[in-house]
């Protein structure tokens, strides 16, 4: 689309010094947007002739003024000139700017987005995990290549960012990309994280996150049966690591703990409770909540069978840890080894304590939101709705009752 500038040169009689002398404003609208400041001159209003925005006689001051005036609007031809040739889209503030030799400090999204990820990157194990910081660097390839797609740019100032931006890059992730819904609107918001750090550093001028409005599809959670927990926890594995890896995941199994937060369970984090027995007291890495887990009799065990492995006498960690991937990969044949033909990955260690341990055997939803350290009850209520068995055994009270009152 063609760029349409206009230049307006008017005394504004709102900023009159006197009766007489009335200061004259340039205003530059391009595109339907204007912005406008002093010329630093003052007119006799009864000189001014506003259908030439010029000073009227041929008098020594109408000369000087009306010629700097004219000299003004040469430079914004010029500028505009060049700003059309450079190919780049501008405003009515940008013409100023370079007219009146005030720029303001220029931010791209690239730049800032980088700079998040690298302060993340500073902060693996404190406040973020590996996993959140390896979302935002595939968001950040994503950005790159959705900002050449859609602007044949390599960044974009964040000044020039419209609240469609969201949007577009939500519509580009499914259609090119090809997401799915969920990894689509994890990616937007990620990204919406960082214009919010923009918009709350006063570097733009607008919240462009109120634009979007992307949800997440509920997903069936993936857990244990009782009965699967058993043959995992009975079976002898051939191999040193599997067998270490099926005792840490029964482990998680019986007390809801995410690889990072077992990952960084030592001994400081074992306290005798109120009820006399050993507990659990911790903080989630993920959401910094409070943690106390009282100890069942099998992940105490797992405990005490690891107290003199060389991974835990030689520090205060309390079991011995494979990476995060190395897990998951012998998850998998653990997996196979059982014939448990759901995806087995440590994760589902935690939906197995929400669900079939704790809420299945009627442990009241505020303990076990308590215990998962959620920080609504909620994302705990996710899990009690998955639960059939639970419903069945609800049903078949309410049957017994109605019969009785029959």
């Amino acid at each position: 689309m063609k760029t349409k500038i206009s230049v307006l040169f008017y005394a504004k009689k709102s900023k009159a010094k006197s009766n007489l002398q009335v200061p004259v404003y340039l205003r530059i609208t391009v595109n339907g947007k204007r912005s406008e400041f002093s010329t630093g001159k003052n007119v006799d209003l009864s000189k001014w002739n506003p259908e030439i925005s010029r000073i009227k006689g041929n008098s020594e001051e109408a000369r000087t003024i009306n010629k700097y005036f004219d000299v003004l609007s040469s430079k914004i031809l010029e500028i505009e000139r060049n700003l059309t040739l450079s190919g780049e889209s501008f405003e009515a503030t940008d013409v100023r700017n370079l007219l009146t030799g005030r720029q303001e400090t220029e931010r791209h999204l690239i730049p800032i987005f980088q700079d998040h990820n690298d302060r993340m990157k500073k902060l693996i194990g404190k406040d973020y995990a590996l996993a959140t910081l390896k979302n935002f660097k595939t968001c950040l390839a994503h950005l790159k290549q959705f900002l050449w797609s859609f602007y044949k740019k390599s960044d974009i100032n964040i000044k020039k960012i419209e609240p469609a931006f969201l949007n577009d890059f939500d519509f580009f992730l499914r259609t090119v990309v090809k997401c799915n819904n969920n990894s689509t609107v994890k990616h937007t918001k990620n990204l919406a994280k960082i214009l919010k750090i923009c918009y709350q550093n006063t570097w733009i001028e607008k919240d462009l996150v109120v634009y979007y409005k992307g949800k997440f599809n509920e997903v069936a959670t993936n857990f244990l049966t009782q009965e699967e927990i058993k043959s995992i926890q009975d079976k002898d594995f051939a191999g040193q690591g599997l067998n270490l890896v099926r005792d840490i995941f029964i482990f998680s199994c019986y007390t809801g703990l995410a690889y990072i937060d077992i990952h960084n369970l030592t001994k400081s984090h074992i306290s005798t409770g109120i009820d006399g027995n050993l507990w659990i007291m911790t903080h989630r890495q993920k959401t910094h909540t409070v943690s106390n887990i009282p100890l069942l009799p099998i992940a105490e065990e797992i405990l005490r069978k690891y107290e003199n492995h060389p991974l835990t006498t030689n520090s205060e960690r309390l079991l011995p840890m494979y990476t995060n991937q190395k897990v998951n990969e012998y998850l998998k044949t653990i997996a196979e080894t059982c014939g448990i033909t759901k995806k087995l990955t440590f994760h589902v260690a935690r939906h197995t304590f929400a669900t079939t341990v704790t809420l299945g055997n009627n442990v009241s939803m505020e303990s076990v939101s308590k215990m998962l350290g959620h920080k609504s009850i909620k994302t705990t209520q996710h899990y009690a709705k998955i639960l059939d068995k639970k419903v069945s055994e609800d049903m078949t009270s309410l049957k017994t009752l109605l019969t009785a009152n029959c």
